[in-house]
């Protein structure tokens, strides 16, 4: 393990924006826990799209988009606040 100081442009929260040393953008830092309810829904998605049970993988589809979109708008808002132009 290394100690390294990083900047933190929002709080701490689940998906805090911070940027580590040497980097230009800052990241978000997703907890253990959030990534595992990530890799657990996508898993949902593949089985519900290959039983053909489009309706429900559409639910869970949208799901995950709102989810990450709200994680991609913090991190833009975080990024217009301090003045750094976005990476994409």
């Amino acid at each position: 393990m290394e100690r390294v100081e990083a900047e933190l442009f929002t709080d701490g929260g689940n998906d805090a924006v911070v940027r580590l040393p040497g980097r230009h953008f800052p990241g978000v830092l997703i907890q253990g826990d959030t990534l595992s309810i990530f890799q657990t829904d996508v898993a949902e998605l593949i089985e519900l799209c290959a039983a053909g049970d489009l309706e429900e993988a559409r639910y869970v589809a949208g799901f995950l988009h709102a989810d990450l979109g709200e994680k991609l708008q913090r991190y833009t808002e975080a990024l217009e606040v301090h003045g750094i132009r976005r990476p994409f």
